[in-house]
């Protein structure tokens, strides 16, 4: 895979990606937060019987900071707490409790700005390694990860290249994209479907055939002024998805949250993903496609911009 990390290259910095970032030397000093404790992040480990490891049993947040604050904290721990309580997973502490340990992550490392957190909470360690939930001993394992990662300005974004992949998402009663789990493997399958033909990400449909969203990101195309994404039935429910749609609406233009398909998407005049790490990233070609001119188009960089003010980044 072009970019992958090894010995010689220990951090892939030639990767297109949603969730690409600029490499920073500094995160090799950085201390991770496990289970009450700081460790080296060489060091610093849970255990093989956690149920995270063993079945992906957990859920989790990926968090920025920019400039001191923690973007649309209140959310995030809103959809944190959805989660956990969906799967029936105590976290054994409240709200102000979580973010102390985000505050006490950024503290021990003197993180002010340029900062992703990813906070990972699993049902915690089992007697064996099964599925059965009854099996667990102790507490959940909570870990929190912050790195230094700061996002690329859109200028210096090229267009990212999307295979549409034969993966569907899945709809409610299957698996409900609304909860932030980590059990991520259909959406592995789907992003390797496209690096193997050349692409960056992958658009997933859903099982009707309609647009749903990326392997890692929700979609959006421009068609005249106005943004269109999914009905939000089969993507994922993004903080920043959300915070685009309440921006374009507040005296930019309208959006409609509807039923779309490829047809359609071939035919947009842009198009472009959005993610906590990444914010706006702009997509030039799917399916082997050219989106429009191919640029960044006028909608995409005025809604970058107005999110980037948003979080006050500008």
């Amino acid at each position: 895979m072009t970019g992958s990390a090894n010995s010689e290259n220990p951090f892939p910095t030639d990767i297109a990606s949603a969730q690409g970032y600029v490499g920073d030397p500094r995160n090799e000093d950085v201390c991770v937060y496990v289970n009450g404790q700081f460790h080296p992040r060489s060091s610093a480990t849970v255990s093989i019987f956690d149920a995270g490891f063993v079945l992906g049993d957990g859920v989790w947040e990926g968090l920025r900071l920019v400039r001191g604050n923690l973007v649309e904290l209140d959310a995030h721990l809103d959809r944190l707490f959805e989660g956990a309580r969906a799967i029936q997973l105590d976290i054994g502490l409240d709200r102000k409790g979580v973010e102390q340990i985000l505050r006490d992550t950024l503290a021990e490392n003197d993180m002010h700005d340029g900062v992703h957190i990813r906070l990972m909470i699993t049902r915690g360690r089992k007697w064996t390694p099964n599925q059965d939930p009854r099996f667990t001993v102790g507490p959940p394992t909570i870990v929190a990860v912050a790195e230094y990662k700061a996002c690329r300005p859109l200028a210096e974004k090229a267009g990212l290249r999307l295979l549409t992949s034969t993966i569907r998402c899945s709809t409610p009663d299957v698996f409900d994209l609304r909860l932030n789990s980590h059990s991520r493997l259909n959406f592995i399958q789907a992003l390797i479907q496209a690096i193997n033909a050349n692409c960056d990400e992958a658009l997933m449909l859903d099982q009707r055939g309609f647009v749903a969203s990326c392997n890692s990101t929700n979609f959006f195309i421009v068609r005249g002024q106005e943004l269109w994404t999914s009905t939000g039935a089969c993507c994922f429910n993004g903080i920043t998805r959300a915070k685009t749609i309440a921006l374009y609406e507040d005296g930019m233009g309208v959006v409609r949250q509807k039923d779309f398909t490829l047809a359609e998407t071939y035919s947009a005049d842009e198009a472009f993903l959005t993610g906590t790490l990444g914010g706006i990233t702009p997509v030039s070609v799917i399916d082997g496609r050219t989106i429009g001119d191919g640029q960044t188009g006028a909608v995409t960089a005025a809604i970058s911009a107005a999110y980037l003010r948003h979080i006050g980044a500008a």
